[in-house]
């Protein structure tokens, strides 16, 4: 085996999909420094609030607030099996004047809980960001196609046509539904309530002063980003939140599987392509084949996303009165899994959503293959100003309709339907005459209007979306 590949199970979440930035947020290193600085946070409001906590503790507290002692933590943890205590137990080693007041009245729950959110908050926010990234690009490709005429399908069948523009802005709303979703996401701070969520042993730490107790939990949460701090608790913060975040991420993979079924039966029918490289590779074995490798690769990943949001919800639901310890095991895998997956999921999107292949060409043969189908009330209305009967044509359209469906799918043909019109003297038309009927945007309604009038309002609203103040990073 190379000296370079482990003999062990890497997630392939982390070595092919999701980027720097996501992983980092669920890492040991980003946890263990979020801890870190909670700790500083707790014993910085501490000493505002009256207790006998110096600025020489703190001092020393912040100097080694990076410099992590991962060894000491690891081989104290053997021993006392509860990571929590074996950092603090590191912490106090570099900090030998602050290691009485570290940890000073708080649970597990105040690193451990404070931190899931405030990773969480993190993470919703580089989700927020290409988001963002992914709407912009689709919505310069529906601008660019806002007058391109379509076939529309319902039920996979040909039906009235649309443009291509019109259709992307079907999966532009998906994703700014899915934006509403994160904007209206307000994550609240646990702050620090203790082992059952009654502030009891700050209860006793302030002499009975409740004002300061809840004063505490707030300063706590301004120091850490947060404006909003959960107001009644047990150990715990309801997992109801974790269910409410894998939900929004959900949405996002459905939105995200939705477009890439439409992308890949778009390819099917060779009019609109996903990027393809030219060293790219599309089969080991068909060497002209152009595979939808990047939308298979949404799709597959959203499957998961969407199947694992049942675990938030399983998690949320199994909580027993102040709190069990069912959830950890579970929460830490699914919660980010979910966020590294969406993550991989958009950055897929954003790339196929900037590099989209459009074939004109092909579509417009794939409109003529159906058009004269759907232009036979004009093709009828054309036919009595020049003398004809309307009863009389309808009947003809409805039996040289069938003779010319059953041509296309029985003999394999082309549609002639325009041909056995413009033989037939009932309707006195030629073929000019019928070709001037055949304008495909003639058949789009208000498809174009509909686009540029929706584009405008994204644009707008996107523009708000940037700018929220719930979704800053918050940094530690």
């Amino acid at each position: 085996m190379n000296k370079d590949i482990k003999g062990i199970y890497v997630s392939p979440l982390a070595v092919r999909y999701a980027d720097a930035d996501m992983q980092y947020l669920f890492s040991e290193a980003f946890k263990f420094k979020t801890w870190r600085a909670l700790w500083i946070a707790l014993a910085e409001s501490q000493q505002a609030l009256g207790l006998d906590i110096t600025n020489e503790q703190i001092n020393e507290l912040k100097a080694h607030k990076d410099d992590i002692n991962y060894a000491d933590a690891q081989a104290r943890e053997k021993i006392t099996r509860h990571d929590v205590m074996a950092h603090i137990y590191a912490y106090g080693l570099q900090c030998p004047k602050a290691k009485p007041i570290i940890h000073l009245g708080a649970t597990s729950c105040y690193v451990g809980d404070n931190t899931d959110i405030i990773i969480m908050k993190n993470a919703m926010a580089l989700i927020k960001s290409q988001l963002v990234t992914v709407v912009r690009a689709l919505v310069e490709f529906a601008k660019n196609y806002e007058s391109l005429p379509t076939l529309g399908f319902t039920h996979l069948q040909p039906a009235q046509l649309t443009t291509v523009g019109k259709r992307a802005c079907l999966w532009i709303q998906d994703l700014m539904i899915d934006l509403d979703d994160i904007c209206a996401l307000n994550l609240p701070m646990l702050g620090s309530k203790g082992t059952t969520g009654t502030q009891a042993s700050f209860k006793e730490l302030f002499g009975g002063d409740l004002d300061k107790a809840m004063r505490l939990d707030f300063m706590i949460a301004a120091k850490m980003g947060f404006d909003t701090i959960v107001p009644v608790s047990g150990q715990t913060y309801s997992r109801k939140w974790d269910a409410k975040v894998v939900n929004i991420l959900s949405g996002i993979a459905q939105s995200a599987a939705k477009f890439s079924n439409d992308i890949r039966l778009l390819q099917h029918m060779k009019e609109v392509e996903e990027p393809f490289e030219a060293t790219q590779v599309g089969s080991s074995a068909m060497a002209y084949k152009r595979n939808p490798m990047r939308c298979e690769r949404i799709a597959a990943l959203c499957r998961y996303v969407i199947a694992n949001s049942e675990n938030a919800a399983l998690t949320a639901q199994s909580q027993w009165f102040e709190r069990t310890l069912d959830d950890s095991a579970n929460k830490r895998i699914a919660v980010a899994e979910s966020f590294l997956a969406v993550n991989a999921v958009l950055n897929i999107y954003a790339n196929v959503a900037g590099g989209l292949i459009v074939y004109p060409k092909m579509i417009h043969r794939h409109i003529m293959e159906e058009l004269p189908f759907m232009a036979t009330e004009n093709i009828m209305m054309n036919a009595v100003k020049n003398g004809g009967d309307r009863q009389v044509l309808h009947e003809r359209i409805r039996e040289l309709s069938i003779q010319s469906a059953r041509r296309v799918k029985e003999e394999g043909l082309s549609n002639d339907l325009l041909e056995r019109i413009a033989n037939d003297p009932a309707f006195n038309l030629n073929e000019r005459e019928l070709g001037g009927i055949l304008d495909p945007s003639d058949y789009t309604g208000f498809a174009e209007r509909q686009t540029v009038m929706y584009l405008d309002a994204v644009d707008e609203r996107l523009r708000d979306y940037t700018t929220d103040k719930h979704m800053a990073n918050v940094t530690v």
